[in-house]
């Protein structure tokens, strides 16, 4: 995902046009969240922050589940590694917990969390697949077989470590 969701490529938010798109992500290792919402093929909210960035993308008004956070009524409740000097945490709330935040308003369910009532289950709803593939391509049956045959050329996988001069010394096979 792209650190500035404004930046969507303009296809995607084109083929959204008569409906609202939102774009929501988040990632927990670096307490990272993004997300911006169209109306009709126009911006009308994104957000991107995380503690190591601060803010880096800030564009429209905040939506009424954000304004909690920016007012302080729900500051970061980070509790430091034992025996670390660490800095205050930088940003006034925690980015993952407004990303729950959002996805709720936005989507109507959480992912981590507590569900209210009125939160949509997920995990029942049915998503299709699908498989794009060039109809002038190769055989899908075609492919398959040269795969196997490829497989079956390797041999069983093979382990190797350094040795103390660096080299590859092979501590054998399955």
């Amino acid at each position: 995902m792209i650190d500035f969701p404004s930046q969507l490529p303009e296809h995607l938010v084109a083929a959204s046009i008569g409906r609202r798109l939102v774009l929501h992500a988040m990632h927990s290792v670096v307490d990272w969240l993004a997300f911006a919402m169209w109306e009709d093929g126009r911006l009308v909210r994104s957000l991107s922050l995380s503690p190591d960035s601060g803010i880096i993308e800030n564009i429209g008004e905040p939506l009424s589940f954000e304004l909690p956070y920016w007012a302080g009524d729900r500051p970061a409740d980070v509790i430091p590694w034992p025996d670390e000097d660490e800095d205050p945490y930088p940003l006034p709330f925690h980015p993952l917990e407004l990303g729950e935040d959002a996805l709720r308003a936005l989507c109507g369910f959480v992912l981590e969390g507590r569900p209210e009532p009125d939160d949509i289950d997920a995990d029942s709803i049915r998503l299709h697949g699908f498989r794009v593939q060039d109809p002038h391509g190769i055989d899908p049956a075609v492919r398959e077989a040269a795969l196997q045959r490829a497989m079956e050329a390797m041999g069983p996988p093979r382990f190797f470590s350094l040795g103390p001069d660096g080299s590859l010394i092979e501590r054998g096979s399955l």
